[in-house]
C-alpha cells in the first residue's frame, strides 16, 4: 500500500516521499532474487505484515524529520514504514549482502529517493571502509529526496562494536532487533548514543519480561536493572509468530522505552553494574555473600549492604536500581580481580 502527502518539519512543508511497504511475496521474492536465507547465527526473521510494520512505527511516536537509528533492517520492511512516517533513518546493517541489497529496495518502493554514492558525509565515519565491523562501520549508500535531503544511511557494520553513526544524531531507535543479541545491543546503545530519547524494540517475549521486569517478580534480574538505569521500559503489545519469515518458536513483543536521568549517586555507572553483575551471579545466594568478592569479606559485605539500607539476607531479585547504586557507593566497588591488590 502506497502513501504519499505533506509532513511539516520545522518551518515550511515538505513533501512526502510515496512509500510501498512490502508483503509476503515482495519479501520472499527480494530475499530469492538476492540468495538470501534468514539465518538463526545472526538472529534474523523479517517481519511480512505491514500493519506489524505501522504499529512499531506509531508506537514510537516517530515524528517527520527526527532522526531514527534502526538496527538490524533486514530486507527492509521496518525501514520503509519509518521513512513513510517522515523519519530520516540510519539503518545498521551487519548482513554485507542485506546491507547492499537494502538502497535499491527502497529506491523500487519509495520512489521519490535516489541512491547517491557521492555522499558528503564525515571522514570519520567513512573511515570504515577497510573494517567494516569496527566502531565507524563502512557507510553504503545514502538515499535522497527531490530537495537533496538525505532520508536514508545505510551503515554497514556490527551494532555491537559500533560507535559512531553518520548524520544528526538520532533521538530514537526503532528496530526488530535480533534475538541473539537483543539485551547486549539495546543497553549498548542507550549508552553510547545519549541523545537517543526513546526506543521502540521488538524483543522474544521473554526478553521483554525480563527488560520490563520490577523488582520481586521472577523474571527481574541483570537486564532488568541496566534497563532501568537508562530508561523506563513497558511492554506495549505481544506479536505473534505468523507475521514473521521463518516463524521463530517463540512470541514476540514490543517494548517502548523512554530515556531518563540514572539514579543519583556518587558511584560510577561501571560500578554500579559491577554490583548488578555480582549479586546475580548466583541467584541463590544472600547479598553478603555474593558481594564477598568485590567487598573483600562477607563481612565487609554485609556492613557496606547494612550503610545502604539494604537487608543483607536478601537476595539481588528484592533490589532496585536505585538500591543497587547505593551499595556500589558504599562497596567502592572495587572491579573483580582488585581486590587485595
Amino acid at each position: 500500500m502506497r502513501s504519499a502527502g505533506w509532513v511539516v518539519q520545522g518551518v515550511g512543508r515538505l513533501p512526502a516521499v510515496g512509500v510501498e511497504l512490502l508483503g509476503p511475496g515482495q519479501i520472499r521474492e527480494l530475499a530469492g532474487r538476492a540468495g538470501v536465507r534468514p539465518t538463526r547465527t545472526l538472529g534474523q526473521n523479517f517481519v511480512l505484515d505491514a500493519g506489524t510494520v505501522r504499529k512499531i512505527v506509531r508506537q514510537a511516536d516517530v515524528a517527520p524529520g527526527e532522526t531514527v537509528v534502526e538496527v538490524g533492517p533486514g530486507l527492509g520492511s521496518l525501514t520503509l514504514g519509518l521513512l513513510e512516517a517522515g523519519a530520516d533513518v540510519v539503518a545498521v546493517e551487519i548482513d554485507p549482502v542485506l546491507a547492499r541489497l537494502l538502497p535499491g529496495t527502497v529506491a523500487a518502493h519509495a520512489p521519490g529517493l535516489v541512491v547517491d554514492n557521492e555522499d558528503d558525509e564525515p571522514a570519520d565515519v567513512r573511515a570504515g571502509h577497510d573494517e567494516p565491523a569496527g566502531g565507524a562501520g563502512e557507510l553504503v549508500a545514502v538515499l535522497r529526496d527531490g530537495d537533496g535531503r538525505i532520508r536514508l544511511r545505510v551503515l554497514l557494520a556490527d551494532a555491537l562494536r559500533v560507535t559512531v553513526l553518520p548524520g544528526p544524531a538520532p533521538t530514537a531507535l526503532v528496530a526488530n532487533l535480533p534475538y541473539n543479541v537483543s539485551v547486549p545491543v539495546l543497553l549498548s546503545f542507550l549508552e553510547r548514543f545519549g541523545s537517543l530519547e526513546r526506543a521502540l524494540v521488538m524483543v522474544q517475549a521473554e526478553v521483554a519480561d525480563r527488560l520490563v521486569a520490577p523488582p520481586g517478580s521472577r523474571t527481574y534480574g541483570v537486564p532488568s536493572v541496566k534497563t532501568a538505569w537508562w530508561a523506563a521500559a513497558r511492554r506495549t503489545a505481544t506479536v505473534g509468530r505468523a507475521v514473521f519469515w521463518p516463524a521463530p518458536n517463540v512470541d514476540s513483543a514490543l517494548v517502548r522505552l523512554d530515556r531518563r536521568e540514572p539514579p543519583a549517586t556518587s558511584a560510577s555507572r561501571a560500578d554500579v553494574f559491577a554490583v548488578v553483575d555480582a549479586a546475580f551471579g548466583q541467584r541463590r545466594k544472600m547479598l553478603r555473600s555474593a558481594l564477598a568478592v568485590l567487598a573483600g569479606s562477607s563481612g565487609a559485605a554485609e556492613e557496606a549492604l547494612r550503610a545502604a539500607g539494604v537487608d543483607p539476607t536478601s537476595r539481588g531479585e528484592a533490589v532496585d536500581v536505585a538500591g543497587f547504586a547505593r551499595i556500589a557507593e558504599h562497596l567502592g566497588a572495587p572491579r573483580p580481580g582488585t581486590v587485595g591488590t
